[in-house]
């Protein structure tokens, strides 16, 4: 009796053992009976009605169903005990190949380091690109025949070739003709003029950052309506590249004069790291933003839209009178990107939660801005890079779906090889 009363516990597990033998034993009942399907069903009809009858029975018996989900529940992420059970011997060994693996990761790290070196390099070899990709945005010049050319899509379908081509040349031939007879001569001659007047005035690429933007999903959720007439300054973006002391990138965002801030250009620094943690080493996967840094803005009066004002009652304690007041809050807007809340000075402190969401959502932006954005602007321009990115998206998702599980048993780090069957167990299966 003793012993009953101090092992309260064990009685549970044993009522719920034997609750699930029983729900076993009626599970085998099932399987074995030779009428769960009518004669004649395929082997998956069959199979089909056993789980129904399975499945059935289980929501006829809630308390079993709660225990035997409470028991999957208190199983998920423990421990098998196969690397606690090993010899002291065994896991001395495993204690040289983390220290090897250490090792291999500090190579790891100053290879990153290389890569970041030769990304500054090319950086400058790619600049003036970039320069002239701004004067054709912004006007500054006007590209050459030899610059413009490139194949289109509208071309393409225009173009067609051999019998096609000419049957589509004498189709436009024959609408042309048809136009004539309709309106003179002048008046087609002087819509023609307004139509090259109009093209003569629009300089450059008009809203090609603040399409960009709208375009990608991460970038469109940001701005906000009162932002795009001032995105619509927004000349060029660049990437600046700090090579070391710390690493980093710093985003350049270049503005013409404009009526809301006197600001010409607003940057946002990131600050990286490219060696492994000191508290998790072997969490290390490659160069990682640990913080970042925005800038002021020099808004002119009544311009700022990072803020709006609000006017609420206030009522007194004593008098009972009420007043209204205005309050100055934070506005929904794209140009909070440049005020990043603080990351922790020490790596041992930690932010609370909020915080750390803004800042992974915000390393995760300045990320995709710096690599895909800012290299494949007109690419994100016209959508083709979108589409590249949505049919990357589909197939990493297939690859997973096909490799799950073989990733549940290659990252379980209680995996026991001696527990799975060898290749000629399974030939005489």
């Amino acid at each position: 009796m003793a012993d009953t009363e101090s092992k309260p516990p064990e009685e549970e597990c044993v009522v719920s053992s034997e609750a699930a033998q029983d729900e076993s034993a009626d599970m085998e009942e099932i399987d074995a009976s030779p009428e769960a399907g009518p004669s004649g069903d395929t082997p998956a009809a069959v199979a089909e009605a056993k789980q129904g009858a399975i499945a059935s029975q289980l929501m006829q018996n809630p308390g079993l169903l709660a225990a035997l989900q409470g028991q999957l529940g208190s199983m998920l992420g423990a421990s098998s005990g196969y690397i606690e059970s090993l010899p002291k011997v065994v896991k001395r060994r495993i204690k040289a190949l983390k220290k090897l693996q250490f090792e291999m990761l500090k190579m790891e790290s100053k290879f990153y380091e290389e890569v970041h070196v030769l990304e500054c390099k090319y950086a400058e070899k790619y600049a003036p690109l970039f320069e002239r990709r701004r004067d054709i945005v912004t006007a500054s010049i006007e590209p050459t025949d030899s610059d413009c050319e490139w194949p289109s899509d509208e071309e393409e379908e225009e173009g067609g070739g051999g019998e096609d081509g000419e049957l589509a040349v004498s189709s436009d031939e024959l609408k042309n003709k048809a136009k004539i007879t309709e309106i003179t001569e002048g008046e087609q001659g002087e819509k023609e003029g307004e139509k090259d007047k109009e093209a003569e005035n629009v300089k450059g690429v008009p809203g090609f950052w603040l399409t960009i933007f709208k375009n990608v999903d991460m970038l469109a959720d940001m701005v906000q309506e009162h932002d795009e007439p001032i995105l619509n300054h927004l000349q060029d973006v660049k990437v600046k590249f700090s090579q070391s002391d710390p690493m980093g990138f710093t985003l350049e965002f270049f503005f013409e004069p404009n009526e809301y801030f006197s600001s010409t250009v607003l940057t946002k620094h990131y600050i990286m790291r490219s060696e492994p943690s000191e508290s998790e080493p072997f969490s290390f996967e490659g160069p990682e933003i640990i913080k970042c840094k925005g800038c002021s803005i020099d808004w002119k009066k009544g311009k700022n839209v990072t803020v709006k004002q609000i006017k609420k009652k206030q009522k007194h304690k004593g008098r009972g009178t009420t007043r209204m007041v205005t309050k100055t809050v934070q506005n929904d807007s794209f140009f909070n990107f440049f005020s990043p809340p603080e990351a922790p000075e020490n790596e041992e402190e930690e932010a609370d939660e909020d915080t750390e969401t803004l800042l992974a959502t915000d390393f995760e932006i300045g990320h995709f801005i710096r690599e895909r954005v800012v290299p494949r602007a007109v690419l994100y321009f016209t959508g083709e890079a979108l589409e590249d990115d949505d049919e990357f998206e589909e197939e990493g998702e297939e690859e997973n779906e096909e490799d799950g599980d073989e990733d549940d048993e290659e990252h379980d780090p209680d995996f026991n090889p001696q527990q799975e069957p060898t290749p000629q167990e399974c030939k005489q299966q």
